[in-house]
């Protein structure tokens, strides 16, 4: 999971060497709380767009040159991750759900981070998101990258600590 996180916020740092700028208005010193707020309420509404069934609204989070991470690889492009995730929306009830758990912001505004757990329709979690957004100059969060990890099991650090 450690690996995964790292290659998000490297490709993330990437994205930002690549052209990504920050908005017009820039982010006053002090104010990414108020975006991180408004980030992990879009991460939420995003979410929705999953429970509500909605695809049409889930492809309005998408970042043209969006990159998801799936099973078989990358998937690249809002088109593609579009018709990748469609049959996703097929059908009466979700077959997941997630939720922001942790939202943050770069200092200049232009790129956020958020992550929290994946869980199957009974409430079990069974994985952890991690989504990197960038936010264009009408101030609206876009999913530029974005990568699911299965739950892990690893050992509780106090009982690791405490081994010999």
């Amino acid at each position: 999971m450690r690996l995964s996180l790292a290659i998000t916020l490297l490709a993330a740092a990437l994205a930002l060497g690549q052209g990504a700028s920050p908005p017009a208005d820039a982010v006053a010193e002090g104010d990414t709380g108020r975006l991180a707020t408004e980030l992990a309420a879009a991460e939420e509404a995003f979410a929705r767009t999953m429970a509500e069934r909605d695809h049409a609204a889930f492809v309005t989070y998408l970042a043209a040159e969006a990159v998801f991470f799936g099973r078989r690889g990358e998937i690249r492009g809002s088109e593609a991750v579009a018709a990748a995730w469609k049959p996703l929306f097929d059908g009466p009830e979700a077959p997941f759900s997630w939720r922001p758990e942790s939202a943050t912001v770069l200092d200049s505004g232009s790129l956020g981070l958020t992550s929290g757990p994946v869980l199957a329709p009974d409430g079990r979690r069974v994985g952890t998101f991690n989504t990197v957004w960038r936010r264009g100059a009408d101030g609206r969060w876009k999913v530029v990258f974005d990568r699911g990890c299965p739950e892990c099991e690893c050992p509780n650090v106090a009982q690791a600590a405490a081994a010999p």
